[in-house]
């Protein structure tokens, strides 16, 4: 087995991805904090053709140096908006007949691996910042909470690995 180098992944250019076909998912951060989670969902985000970023609140927006080092120039392939606060991308969202998800732990919130996804909808996946998470009144205006399924001692994920893991889930049971 030989290592592939970068000119053999025959990679989309920044024009032939934003041209091309999108997941109909749009990722809303919730007044994160951490800008190096931000480029981290920023480049998970190119790599499962992310329809759009939604940037809330005291989530930083590019460019910005802290962004860029994990985002690896994923900020100029995914296309992203700010909103002064998360209702109103929410509102946005809802009139162009999304399904907004919170990714969060409540009462009847449903496990990631039993969620139902229909081919046909569109998708707002709502993550929070890294201590207080997705602020109630967001959930009040969700759809549906989902929560990763977890067994440790610890109680979350970090943002960027939970963005990471419920993207992906959603990207194969779109494509399955």
């Amino acid at each position: 087995m030989r290592k592939l180098k970068n000119k053999e992944l025959n990679r989309k250019t920044i024009e032939e991805f934003k041209s091309s076909d999108k997941i109909p998912i749009v990722i809303v951060l919730d007044n994160v904090r951490s800008l190096n989670n931000i480029g981290s969902i920023f480049r998970t985000s190119d790599a499962f053709s992310i329809e759009c970023i939604f940037l809330c609140g005291i989530t930083a927006v590019p460019p910005h140096n802290d962004i860029r080092k994990t985002a690896l120039g994923s900020t100029k392939s995914v296309n992203w908006s700010y909103f002064e606060n998360t209702e109103c991308a929410i509102k946005k969202l809802k009139n162009e007949n999304y399904r907004i998800i919170s990714i969060e732990q409540t009462e009847s919130g449903i496990m990631l691996d039993d969620y139902k996804i229909l081919s046909q909808q569109k998708y707002a996946l709502i993550f929070g910042n890294e201590v207080k998470g997705v602020h109630q009144q967001i959930i009040n205006l969700s759809d549906d909470c989902i929560e990763i399924p977890q067994s440790g001692t610890k109680h979350s994920l970090n943002i960027s690995v939970c963005a990471g893991i419920v993207i992906w889930n959603f990207f194969c049971k779109l494509y399955n």
